[in-house]
This record gives C-alpha cells, sequence and structure tokens, in this order.
C-alpha cells in the first residue's frame, strides 16, 4: 500500500484513505478531507460584517456571518467555530458579554475584537478576558490575518 504525505500547506488538509492497487477488486476511492477553519463574524454592521466574510471566503476559510452575539449563541455554529472576531459594541448583548458567556458556558474560543471606537477599559477587559487582539476600525486586511493567525496557533 503507498502512503501518501499530509500536506501542511493548509491548515487542518489531510488526506484519507488510498487508491485502491491495480486490479483490486474493492475499488477503494481516493478521498480529500478538506477542514478549513471556520471563522465567525458578529458585528451588527452590514457591511462591514459581509466585506470580512468575502475577505476571509477569498482566504479559504469557512465562514459564519451573525448580526448579534444572540443569533451567534442561537446558531449551530458556537461549538464549530475556530476563531470569533467580534464587534465590541452591538444591541442588545455586547462583544464583552458574549466573550464572558462563552467562556463561563462553552469553552474558550479565541476573540479578535474589532471596534470603531478606541475604549482603553474596554480592550483591558477583553484582552484580560482573554482575547488575541483588539483592533481599531478601520484596520487593515494585514493586522486581521496576523491576528487570525495567532487565534488558530493557539487553538
Amino acid at each position: 500500500m503507498r502512503r501518501e504525505r499530509i500536506s501542511c500547506a493548509r491548515p487542518y488538509q489531510g488526506v484519507i484513505g488510498t487508491p485502491a492497487a491495480k486490479g483490486d477488486d474493492r475499488r477503494s476511492e481516493r478521498f480529500r478531507l478538506t477542514k478549513n477553519p471556520f471563522i465567525s463574524v458578529v458585528d451588527d454592521d452590514d457591511s462591514v460584517r459581509e466585506a470580512l466574510g468575502a475577505l476571509l471566503r477569498a482566504l479559504e476559510f469557512e465562514v459564519g456571518l451573525f448580526a448579534s452575539a444572540l443569533d451567534f449563541l442561537r446558531s449551530d455554529r458556537v461549538r464549530k467555530t475556530d476563531c470569533l472576531i467580534l464587534d465590541v459594541r452591538m444591541p442588545g448583548m455586547s462583544g464583552l458579554e458574549l466573550q464572558r458567556r462563552l467562556v463561563e458556558t462553552y469553552r474558550d474560543v479565541p476573540v479578535i475584537f474589532i471596534t470603531a471606537h478606541g475604549d482603553e477599559e474596554r480592550r483591558a477587559r477583553a484582552l484580560k478576558g482573554g482575547a488575541v487582539d483588539y483592533l481599531l476600525k478601520p484596520f487593515s486586511e494585514e493586522s486581521l490575518m496576523n491576528a487570525v493567525r495567532t487565534a488558530l496557533s493557539e487553538k
């Protein structure tokens, strides 16, 4: 049986199964199992949410977009999320409250906060609560991707 090398070029990519030897009646098939990290974006601003979703999909991440913290909590994606990009100020439940609830109720998920408000007290609370980064809008694509890489490496 020939072994195939697992590629580490893309996150979480691997190969299961191998081609059948010539003449093998089992007719095994080669299956590719690719699990790209799932990133959830929670932001009440439609344009920000959609732009981040488009960027992350272009970089081959799986993406879930949510308009509120409650939408995210009610979804089936809470436990599947590998990284959470989260607005700080939103109607209803704030991003900081969602972070606290996730830690208490579910699990630690790497959180990257994004905000248009440079409030040092909130920033300190977010980082003390375990946030990977706290980015001020507008932020560069490079800043976001560095934060995502850090978040996924901590997982």
